[in-house]
């Protein structure tokens, strides 16, 4: 029996779900419950610092447990909960909670349901359905956005928390109709090939002497401290070139990122074809070209359309990491904790690059910071051209044909 349809509403519905809460209680704080923006950075930082903290602890969770469909109906009625209460009750105990909560729940929701796609599927055919859960990730993002439009403007902002329940109960029907013994959680942790209750994980530590491993860990730093303040950069100077459209010029980058990624998905669903490592190479050379075309052009239009490559770069490399990594520890039996300790690495990167680059901008302008963030990422493409080997094993055409 095929679980394709289950997965798909499942990213589908936990894209809404997330989306549901996450955007838009920013805005809520700050238009409705009239908070500053010195609170809702405050709680954002926080919340953001432990989300990074956990990330490699709720790897290894996922990696040991046999309760993963009980991990995202727990993590899918909390979060409706915690909306409905920031709705309800947005005190600061409220909102600090659910930041957390849903800090937390980012380390967990992508990790778990990859891990069951790996406990169906195994390493047979895993590279289409990836790619087919993050368009359906995809997909969902844009419905929930195009909804809570829709929403927002007829029945108020604390209308769109609201729908949070209902999109809890759909994802657990998703969830739940997927059969828990038909996931191999041998498979599931990276430990295919190995009979149901056989094998055994090798120590933590030893993914940091899987060479794979490390220069990915490396590579991920690097790209995320390249790219993560940019699409704020470029918002920041958006805005000043297009003074008095400064929200609609900002909700045209991001949209034109979005879009950028669907196909990006559809080309990992291909990635034993073409191969992991050039599409990797491709994400990260999007990067410093990004960068350099945002120092060399003010116009607002041709920014807009630069966020394509943000869709190429970020886009592409999210899709593609669960594959790319999951063959550089594939056997470890530690996928789910090596997706975690990606996960801060990646965390970290970003996070210390925006006080980089603002400084930067401050020092000496946009042109500067944009041209320091492309070189940065230039070191990260050459680290991998040249020491990244490849992950995912190609096979013919035709047997892929036939996987799938």
């Amino acid at each position: 029996m095929s679980y394709r349809p289950s997965l798909d509403w499942l990213n589908f519905l936990l894209a809404d779900l997330r989306g549901g809460l996450g955007p838009y209680v920013n805005v809520f704080l700050l238009t409705e419950v009239g908070w500053d923006q010195a609170t809702i950075g405050a709680l954002l930082t926080a919340s953001g610092l432990i989300g990074i903290a956990f990330h490699t602890p709720i790897g290894a969770l996922i990696d040991a447990t046999r309760a993963k469909r009980a991990l995202i109906v727990g993590g899918a009625w909390a979060l409706a909960i915690l909306g409905t209460a920031i709705a309800t009750v947005p005190t600061l105990a409220v909102v600090f909670v659910a930041d957390v909560s849903m800090a937390l729940l980012g380390a967990v929701f992508a990790p778990t349901v990859a891990a069951i796609t790996l406990g169906l599927f195994g390493s047979r055919g895993i590279s289409r359905q990836l790619g087919r859960n993050a368009a359906f990730d995809r997909f969902g993002n844009l419905f929930i956005a195009a909804i809570a439009a829709v929403v927002g403007t007829h029945f108020g902002q604390r209308g769109v928390f609201y729908m949070l329940p209902l999109f809890a109960g759909l994802t657990t029907i998703a969830v739940l109709s997927i059969p828990a013994s038909a996931i191999d959680h041998q498979a599931a942790r990276g430990l295919e090939g190995a009979g149901l209750g056989q094998g055994a994980p090798y120590p933590w530590r030893r993914l940091f002497a899987e060479r794979p491993f490390v220069v990915l860990a490396v590579g991920t730093a690097l790209f995320h401290f390249a790219n993560a303040p940019m699409l704020a950069l470029a918002s920041q100077k958006l805005a000043l070139e297009a003074k008095g459209f400064e929200s609609a010029v900002t909700s045209a980058a991001i949209i034109v990122a979005q879009l950028a990624t669907i196909p990006m998905a559809f080309l990992v669903m291909r990635a034993n074809l073409i191969g992991g490592k050039l599409l990797l190479v491709l994400a990260f050379a999007a990067v410093p070209l990004r960068g350099i075309l945002f120092a060399l052009v003010d116009d607002p239009y041709w920014m807009i359309g630069f966020q394509l490559l943000d869709g190429v770069g970020a886009g592409l490399f999210d899709v593609l990491l669960p594959l790319v990594l999951y063959g550089a520890v594939r056997g470890s039996g530690r996928y789910n904790m090596a997706r975690g300790i990606i996960g801060t690495i990646q965390g970290i990167g970003g996070a210390s690059s925006y006080v980089f680059a603002g400084s930067l901008v401050v020092w000496a302008g946009y042109s500067v910071a944009f041209a320091v963030l492309s070189g940065v990422g230039l070191l990260a493409l050459f680290l991998m051209v040249t020491a990244m080997p490849e992950t995912v094993p190609r096979v013919p055409a035709e047997k892929s044909m036939s996987s799938q």
